[in-house]
């Protein structure tokens, strides 16, 4: 279809604005856990596990913004998605939707995404292909 084939010249900067959108949804996760901001009725305990998915997720949320090392980062993140889910919603039960997991695995397989697609338009990641 002629409107489909049109919209695919735009992928870089739909990647792109996934990229930076994810990228702020998870950098509030890490800042909740690591600041207590945005407020949370319920603040995280600072145990070594919260603190470092906290410096992952608020660091790693900052790189992928900027699209900063945007491979590497998204796989170490999904990786990370993968363990929080498991740890920590997986025994909670089985559905995603019961146990709280559902934003866990989105961010996984957006991050899974991103390790394989690159970062998209409007990254820092392109300066050097821009220089070429």
């Amino acid at each position: 279809m002629k409107l489909f084939e049109s919209l695919a010249q735009y992928r870089p900067q739909a990647l792109g604005i996934l990229r930076i959108m994810t990228a702020l949804q998870f950098i509030e996760h890490g800042s909740q856990k690591l600041f207590n901001f945005p407020a949370s009725a319920e603040p995280h305990a600072l145990t070594g596990l919260t603190t470092a998915a906290g410096i992952l997720e608020f660091s790693g949320g900052i790189l992928l913004a900027l699209g900063l090392f945007t491979r590497p980062v998204a796989f170490l993140l999904a990786g990370e998605m993968a363990i929080a889910y498991f740890m920590a919603h997986f025994p909670r039960d089985f559905f995603p939707a019961n146990n709280g997991g559902d934003a866990a695995i989105l961010f996984c397989f957006v991050f899974l995404y991103l390790f394989f697609a690159g970062s998209g338009a409007f990254a820092l990641d392109n300066r050097e292909n821009a220089k070429a």
